[in-house]
């Protein structure tokens, strides 16, 4: 299934919308928090428990798209979207039958493994198609497709809260949500399906500079580079910081104010669920775009180090005020939305564009080890605390220093990023140089995805 090849003329507009319409929906899992607390009471489980869903959908992201990365270059856009609204929609349809029949694992296996699998076959769908489009304003494009997955919760957070209480939080109720959501996310998505193209040269806008202009390297020399691996632990400290707080976001900001005169209601903590989409989403447009102007190693040194300021705000003063609070995790979800959006354009910064989308794949699988990380030191630390009787704010202060440590490492990480030594560069780089026919090249580029 290949996407058609863009007729002469058409606007290279018309491509982030068909992004947004696949990103906007598998977006859903940032909201994932909601269904916690009905899960936790419906099915009798723990704070871990219930974020095991979550947090193997992540895992299935980064090793689908890792694994898929290279066949989704070669298939085309049309063809990754097309799996993933199977699988995405696919793993609702499990998570309903699980949560009416009460059989939590058929929640995990249909939410975390089938619909993970179309998380990560739809978040990478669209990357190279985009950058080939817009080479021009690599992190200004990769941030409109993105913003659509951190938006995603800015709509199914309320959403899904409304539908709880519609349909109520017991196991039917959810299990009425889960198959709405289903069928709901399938329609959009197939807009998205129908919409995408691919450029029909390797110079689609008149002005900006051919996709391969500068170096090119494929995506299994790229994984035996050293930047490769820092990327990696950057992006890794990054998202193991951000999903941690985003996992367990309602939750949290209840326990932080519990014991005061103001306490936050689950209404409240719903809505500040959707702020922090929100705070990402912004996140994922605003400060990639800041990268095209200030550079991609900047914006990273923005990200991880003011972040560790914020979690230090959070960890000392978090509790005295809301308006604090809120803040520092709302600029805590900008710089973990902008690291994701930002990576791409990174990657193509360094590798080039022949197989930055099977690169960015591989990559992920650091998403995947965040996945993890993140929302088992924060539920494990919580659970612990809880356990030795405590409440509160200290629930999470342990947590809080941890990821304050791990940004810090990521910061290290970014500073070690150099330019990819020229022996890792693909042949046709060096064809170019020696005066081989750009335009040729590109040609040649261009074939497998058109194709």
């Amino acid at each position: 299934m290949s996407p058609p090849v863009a007729p002469p003329g058409w606007s290279r507009w018309l491509v982030p919308p068909a992004a947004l319409a696949v990103h906007l929906s598998i977006g859903q899992a940032y909201a994932w928090s909601v269904f916690k607390p009905p899960l936790e009471s419906a099915l009798d489980l723990s704070g871990t428990q219930s974020a095991l869903p979550f947090q193997l959908g992540i895992v299935m992201l980064g090793l689908s798209a890792a694994f898929g990365g290279t066949l989704v270059e070669r298939r085309g856009p049309r063809w990754a979207m097309t799996v993933a609204l199977i699988c995405f929609s696919s793993g609702f349809l499990l998570s309903a039958l699980g949560a009416a029949t009460e059989q939590y694992w058929l929640i995990v296996f249909g939410y975390g493994f089938v619909g993970g699998i179309g998380l990560g076959i739809g978040y990478i769908s669209p990357v190279s198609t985009l950058i080939k489009w817009f080479p021009d304003r690599p992190g200004m494009a990769t941030g409109i497709a993105i913003m659509g997955f951190g938006g995603g919760a800015l709509i199914a957070s309320p959403w899904s809260a409304q539908m709880l209480d519609s349909f109520g939080t017991d196991n039917v109720g959810i299990a009425y949500a889960f198959l709405v959501h289903g069928l709901t996310y399938a329609v959009f998505m197939l807009l998205g399906v129908l919409l995408v193209r691919v450029p029909p040269t390797a110079r689609p806008a008149a002005g900006a500079p051919a996709v391969t202009t500068g170096p090119q390297v494929s995506a299994r020399s790229a994984v035996r580079t050293p930047q490769f691996w820092l990327l990696w632990l950057v992006l890794c400290m990054n998202v193991t910081a951000g999903i941690g707080i985003l996992e367990k976001a309602a939750p949290m900001i209840t326990d932080f104010f519990a014991d005061t005169s103001a306490p936050v209601s689950a209404t409240a903590a719903a809505g500040f669920v959707a702020l922090l989409s929100a705070a990402n989403m912004a996140g994922r447009i605003g400060w990639s775009t800041t990268s095209d102007l200030i550079g991609r190693k900047n914006i990273y040194r923005v990200y991880l180090g003011v972040g560790a300021l914020m979690y230090a705000l959070i960890w000392s003063l978090g509790d005295s005020s809301k308006p604090l609070f809120v803040l520092a995790a709302l600029v805590i979800l900008s710089f973990y939305g902008g690291g994701f959006a930002t990576v791409p354009a990174y990657l193509k910064d360094l590798f080039g564009t022949y197989q930055v989308g099977a690169i960015h794949g591989r990559l992920l699988t650091a998403w995947s080890t965040a996945g993890v990380l993140g929302p088992l030191i924060v539920n494990w630390v919580a659970d612990r605390q809880e356990e030795a009787g405590k409440h509160g704010p200290s629930l999470y202060g342990v947590s809080l220093v941890i990821m304050i440590g791990l940004l810090a490492v990521g910061f290290v990480a970014n500073e070690l990023v150099r330019p990819v030594h020229p022996r890792h560069h693909e042949p046709a780089a060096a064809d170019a140089a020696a005066g081989t026919p750009k335009e040729a090249a590109d040609d040649r580029r261009e074939q497998p995805e058109s194709a």
